[in-house]
């Protein structure tokens, strides 16, 4: 693979932005760190699954799952890399949703980053790239977002994609859950 490819050559190719290079996980010991310092911020993680920040041990099994994941499937989470600083400041990208209430085959979208780059567009801008090369490189018919009710900021970027609420519901540690989709524009 040439220098370069782009992503519609190659799914694993770097998705850009204006402020953000998107790119697989490396099972790393730099790219653990970077994940581990985001997951172990208890404000991070106050809305994630049921709230619990991540040690070594769990930031490593994950990274490991998010890596696997690219391998099995062609496409997943990726590290957010910011151009200015070169800093992973979190992640945006998709992966086979594996929350209960969705259809088999749903892909979820989906974002973390870290607490000091809050409040920036980061989330969004992110986000739009990776729905974008979803439907057009990727070609899935629909995205799903998971979210927990009083994660206004996630509600915000998911209304911004144009994601409607499909329903509320229980997630997998039986706290409520809001389940976003969006179907590809040519199914609408």
């Amino acid at each position: 693979m040439s220098a370069s490819a782009s992503p519609a050559d190659d799914p694993r190719a770097p998705l850009e932005t204006e402020r953000l290079l998107l790119r697989p996980w490396r099972d790393d010991a730099a790219d653990l760190d970077a994940y581990l310092r985001i997951s172990s911020d208890p404000d991070v993680m106050r809305h994630i699954a049921d709230g619990r920040v991540l040690d070594r041990d769990r930031a490593a099994e994950q990274l490991t799952r998010f890596v696997e994941h690219w391998e099995r499937h062609g496409y997943g989470l990726r590290a957010a890399v910011e151009r200015d600083s070169g800093e992973v400041v979190g992640f945006v990208g998709v992966m086979r949703a594996g929350q209960p209430g969705v259809r088999p085959g749903d892909v979820e979208i989906g974002w973390r980053l870290a607490r000091d780059r809050w409040g920036r567009g980061y989330a969004t801008e992110g986000a739009r790239v990776v729905r974008d090369h979803a439907f057009t490189q990727l070609r899935l018919a629909r995205l799903v977002a998971f979210v927990r009710p009083a994660n206004d900021a996630s509600i915000g970027v998911m209304r911004k994609l144009g994601m409607r609420l499909e329903k509320e519901t229980l997630c997998s540690y039986g706290l409520p859950m809001r389940i976003y989709v969006l179907d590809h524009p040519r199914a609408r």
